[in-house]
C-alpha cells in the first residue's frame, strides 16, 4: 500500500514540476522548479520500486543508491548550471538579486 502512495507522490511531484518548468519566468526559477521537483520525484519513484519490487535484495539496494546518488548530485548539478549562467551573464527576472550583492 505504501509504495502506490509513493509511487502517486512522486508522479505528482514530477508533474507539478513540469507545470513549473512551463510557467516561469527566467531560468533560474526554472532550474529550481525542475531540480526540486525531480529529486524528490525520482526519490520517492525510486523507493517505491524497492519496496514493491520482487527482485533480489541487490536489485533493492541498487534502487537505494540510485535515490541517494539522486539526492546528493542533482542539486550539486543544478547549483553549478545555475552559476554558470549567471557567470554567462543571463540576469534573473526578479526584483532582489542578492547573489550580485555578494559577487560585485
Amino acid at each position: 500500500m505504501i509504495e502506490y502512495l509513493l509511487l502517486l507522490l512522486g508522479e505528482s511531484i514530477m508533474i507539478f514540476g513540469t507545470l513549473g518548468i512551463l510557467r516561469f519566468p527566467d531560468v533560474y526559477t526554472r532550474l529550481h522548479a525542475a531540480t526540486k521537483c525531480d529529486t524528490g520525484g525520482a526519490m520517492s519513484i525510486l523507493i517505491a520500486l524497492a519496496i514493491a519490487s520482487e527482485a533480489s535484495l541487490l536489485i533493492k539496494l541498487k534502487f537505494l543508491v540510485l535515490a541517494f546518488l539522486i539526492a546528493l548530485i542533482n542539486p550539486m548539478v543544478s547549483h553549478a548550471i545555475a552559476r554558470g549562467a549567471y557567470k554567462y551573464g543571463i540576469k534573473p527576472k526578479v526584483v532582489v538579486d542578492m547573489y550580485a550583492w555578494d559577487n560585485p
